[in-house]
């Protein structure tokens, strides 16, 4: 049986690990809380035991050899994981709070709207909503839970749950759906048309499906959000595109029409994510349960 490969000292890890990041022996020192002399030390302790030398020693201040530059890297990852494990596990140890990110319009126009369904059959769990404008990256150290639209659920540290394909179409509100006539594509040169500049391929997408050629001349207004957008063609203010999810409340309400029979797919698809090694935690499984049924998927076994 093989032995396993010793590990220095923690000790002169972290002396190394801030030295090569800060090519300091001194700054070193200040941001660890000892001397100078006491980082040199470390240092000199782990370059005996790896049998190389890891700094240049400068008149001021030092650079990585070599072999520094090719262990920092993994110095850096892993005081970084034991970070990120560290604040999980404290965040975890003084909350019970599930902690979801996710976007602002499907947190507002979709998700709040259900939640007291949720409170109904899981009193016992308390939810935290954190929402972002734009894309965004899952931070471990402040979420359990991510609801995303993407199309590339390729992040090998993430589990992806499937939670819907949606389609695409305009809407508008009913005076200005009336102002378009009988529901003839072409009559969209006669409104404003409401755009997202974070999503511009929305329009072009249904209108290449509708055989009409998008110019761009008739977009009068931008956003950065559906839900400004939307809000914006409830004031009649215009149309615009949107997936279908996010808008089928105030289609069953009549505060928005569809006005054209068109629906397209809306490229990518939208998913909740984790970190897949927390996909088994209870909490995260029930939460992803409901999410899974309220979107109409393949039921998850308990």
């Amino acid at each position: 049986m093989m032995s396993k490969p010793r590990i220095p000292p923690l000790g002169s890890l972290r002396a190394f690990e801030a030295s090569a990041r800060l090519l300091s022996f001194r700054l070193a020192g200040d941001e660890l809380g000892v001397t100078q002399s006491a980082i040199s030390h470390r240092i000199s302790e782990l370059e005996t035991i790896l049998g190389v030398k890891l700094f240049e020693r400068l008149p001021r201040g030092v650079s990585l050899t070599d072999a520094g530059t090719l262990y920092y890297p993994y110095m850096r990852d892993a005081f970084e994981k034991i970070a990120r494990g560290s604040a999980l596990i404290n965040r975890l140890g003084t909350t019970d709070d599930l902690a979801i990110e996710t976007y602002s319009t499907f947190a507002i126009r979709w998700l709040i709207p259900r939640l007291s369904d949720f409170r109904k059959v899981n009193s016992n769990l308390a939810i935290r909503i954190g929402t972002s404008q734009l894309d965004w990256e899952l931070n471990i150290d402040s979420s359990d839970i991510g609801i995303i639209h993407t199309t590339r659920p390729e992040r090998l540290n993430l589990h992806y749950r499937l939670l819907a394909k949606a389609e695409m179409f305009p809407v508008c509100n009913p005076q200005v759906a009336a102002r378009m006539g009988g529901g003839d594509a072409k009559a969209l040169s006669n409104v404003p048309r409401l755009a997202l500049y974070t999503s511009p391929e929305d329009w072009g997408t249904w209108l290449e499906a509708a055989n009409i050629a998008d110019t761009g001349r008739a977009v009068t207004l931008k956003f950065d959000t559906y839900l400004a957008a939307l809000q914006s063609a409830l004031d009649g203010q215009g149309v615009c595109v949107a997936p279908d999810f996010l808008v089928a409340d105030d289609l069953k309400a009549g505060r928005l029409v569809a006005p054209f029979g068109l629906r397209v797919p809306q490229p990518g698809a939208w998913y909740m994510i984790c970190r897949k090694e927390r996909v088994g935690e209870a909490r995260i499984r029930q939460f992803e349960r409901w999410l899974v049924e309220q979107f109409g998927g393949e039921p998850i076994s308990s």
